[in-house]
């Protein structure tokens, strides 16, 4: 007998070995539980993903929301902005108007009182060139009666 001969016979006891110890039903179970954690993990891979999706969509569809309220708060921004010129504006105008009808009035009021003056100024003139002229035509007594009647006449005018 020669080598080839117990090779092969190792060979067949080996395999036989094999099949008593039930290692390929071990292989199969060990390869079987290995393909169920493998489809476990893509499982759970593609509920993440899914996962993942969803909350991109919600965070997507927030930040249009918040784009929308920012976009919402700064038109109310400007319209409020527009208001409160137009209101400062109008009280500007307001103010001048007044500013200005007050300066007229004071104008006026000036204008009153410089023609009073000049006719005071000229009545007092008239008065005192009235008393030369009576000075020189007439007595005291008829000087002291036209000059009591003209400051009478006078001053009712004035009053």
């Amino acid at each position: 007998m020669d080598a080839s001969f117990f090779a092969l016979v190792a060979l067949v006891l080996f395999f036989v070995l094999l099949a008593y110890l039930k290692v390929p039903g071990m292989m199969a179970k060990a390869l079987d539980e290995r393909a169920d954690k493998i489809r476990d993990e893509l499982a759970e891979a593609k509920r993440l993903r899914e996962e993942a999706q969803h909350l991109l969509a919600e965070y997507q569809r927030k930040r249009k929301e918040a784009e929308a309220e920012a976009a919402a708060i700064v038109a109310a921004a400007e319209r409020e902005a527009a208001a409160l010129t137009a209101e400062a504006k109008q009280k500007t105008e307001e103010f001048v108007a007044r500013r200005n009808a007050l300066s007229e009035q004071k104008i006026k009021q000036a204008e009153t009182e410089a023609v009073n003056a000049v006719r005071a100024a000229a009545v007092d003139l008239a008065i005192a060139a009235a008393e030369k002229v009576l000075a020189k035509k007439a007595d005291e007594a008829v000087q002291q009666t036209l000059f009591k009647a003209s400051v009478a006449e006078v001053k009712s005018r004035l009053n």
